[in-house]
């Protein structure tokens, strides 16, 4: 098993200078990661720093809070797919969720999901502000929808993965959507373990010193 094709290396601060960018996609290439993970705003950046190799570039969406409209989310997402986005990581919208205004939350992952076409959906549930029988919804939600991947946390939240979040997760979507574990994973003893467990890709901005 290959513990550098399961990592998201990330970088999402809102600090992160375009140097700090060109550093993030040089050592995805260096230690051979699956993907980068950063924001909007540098995808063009990302794209160009990664060309020639086989790293995937993925972008986050309505990040961090999931509270923006359907229309500027799925705006955001297109707009990234154009400047080379191979992935989108949406957050849903949490506040929906716990409304259990379940139709919303549906609509708009799927709307997301056709806006993007055939590039790989993650849906970030942000887990530490939800409820078991929640995050079991929003799983269900996101592979009624079409989603790839489910995903934990924007590791902006109160709190990151959690193996107990995890084994739920796995326990909903079963064969039928992915597993992104993400926030505050940062040596390989706790990376390994969310693989035993089913994930299929990391998220950390820890990436080199997991595989040290």
């Amino acid at each position: 098993m290959d513990l550098a094709d399961h990592i998201d290396h990330t970088n999402l601060k809102a600090t992160a200078t375009m140097d700090d960018i060109q550093k993030l996609c040089d050592e995805a290439k260096t230690q051979g990661f699956y993907a980068v993970c950063v924001n909007g705003c540098h995808v063009s950046l990302a794209k160009k720093a990664l060309e020639n190799s086989k790293v995937k570039l993925a972008a986050v969406i309505g990040f961090p809070l999931g509270a923006m409209s359907t229309k500027t989310k799925v705006f955001e997402a297109k707009d990234c797919v154009l400047n080379g986005a191979d992935e989108i990581d949406m957050v849903i919208n949490i506040g929906w969720l716990k409304s259990k205004m379940y139709e919303a939350v549906g609509n708009e992952i799927q709307a997301i999901k056709l806006a993007i076409g055939d590039k790989i959906l993650k849906v970030i549930l942000e887990t530490c502000y939800l409820t078991d029988a929640e995050k079991e919804k929003a799983c269900s939600l996101s592979v009624e929808a079409g989603a790839n991947f489910v995903k934990t946390s924007t590791g902006f939240g109160s709190g990151g993965a959690t193996f107990e979040d995890v084994i739920l997760m796995k326990r909903v979507v079963g064969n039928k959507a992915k597993i992104k574990a993400s926030g505050g994973i940062k040596d390989k003893e706790t990376a390994l373990k969310y693989i035993e467990l089913g994930v299929s890709r990391i998220g950390t901005s820890s990436g080199p010193t997991l595989l040290k």
